[in-house]
């Protein structure tokens, strides 16, 4: 079956970085574009970045534009989020997503706390 498992979240400090990770396994990980989406308390939850199946095509958000990088390893089945220039606002479960004939899937997420 289908599954993402987010890791690389926690506490940071406003300015810092951090890069999140997302190991996906039970699909055909090269041929899939990929997603990554936050969900701030009390918010809904919104697209933050989308990366091709070769890595060679991204969209970001636009709050996100020139902070956030996703990338992607193919031969490890994981996508990346590298995050620098963390603000308070940026604090949110960030999920990875597939979007696979027609159905979203989804991790459990990982929680960005962005704090001083």
């Amino acid at each position: 079956q289908v599954q993402l498992v987010e890791s690389g979240g926690g506490l940071v400090q406003p300015g810092g970085s951090l890069r999140l990770s997302c190991a996906a396994s039970g699909f055909t990980f090269s041929i899939n574009d990929m997603y990554w989406y936050r969900q701030a308390p009390g918010k809904k939850r919104e697209l933050v970045a989308r990366i091709s199946r070769a890595g060679g095509s991204t969209d970001y958000a636009d709050s996100m534009k020139g902070r956030f990088t996703i990338s992607r390893d193919n031969a490890k089945n994981t996508v990346y989020l590298q995050m620098n220039s963390l603000k308070p606002e940026d604090t949110a479960v960030y999920y990875c997503n597939a979007y696979l004939h027609g159905v979203n899937y989804w991790g459990k997420g990982t929680l960005v706390t962005v704090s001083s």
